[in-house]
């Protein structure tokens, strides 16, 4: 991301009770079409210019929905292909409040594949950093930035 990570040491504010609700529920709603096999719509909960960076990526941040949505809609292809059901798990949201009204965010989240038919698998321990934006109503994320657990970031 393009500033420093959330340090959930400082002493910013945190959001209002019902706020917090509404980012539980965002990110309920975009990890659930992500998990349903839809990833055209997933990519919609991201802004047009979006940038989402992975730790364990080896190429650059994807830069813009239209990449998000491509490298999303190629993985979909291939665990529909494998055969694999593909879960997250979002837990130990922190969400604190920005001057121009956006949001940081911090979250631990597990990625979970199971082959059809087989064992559960975590496949993934990640902290994600996000900056969620107003848009339409609701919430989009402006930029992701996933630092996997063993990769030594935070």
């Amino acid at each position: 991301m393009s500033d420093t990570p959330l340090n959930t040491g400082t002493a910013e504010p945190f959001v209002s009770a019902e706020l917090y609700a509404q980012i539980q529920q965002f990110y309920a709603r975009q990890m659930g079409l992500i998990d349903d096999g839809r990833p055209a719509d997933w990519a919609e909960t991201f802004t047009e210019d979006a940038t989402f960076q992975e730790a364990s990526r080896l190429n650059a941040p994807l830069k813009g929905r239209t990449a998000i949505r491509e490298s999303s809609t190629a993985r979909q292809a291939r665990l529909d292909a494998d055969k694999i059901d593909f879960r997250h798990w979002l837990a130990m949201l922190d969400v604190r409040p920005q001057p121009d009204g956006s949001l940081r965010t911090r979250a631990y989240a597990l990625a979970m594949r199971t082959p059809r038919g087989g064992a559960l698998d975590i496949f993934a321990s990640v902290v994600c950093h996000d900056h969620l934006v107003p848009a339409g109503g609701g919430w989009q994320v402006r930029e992701r930035d996933l630092y996997h657990d063993g990769s030594g970031r935070d």
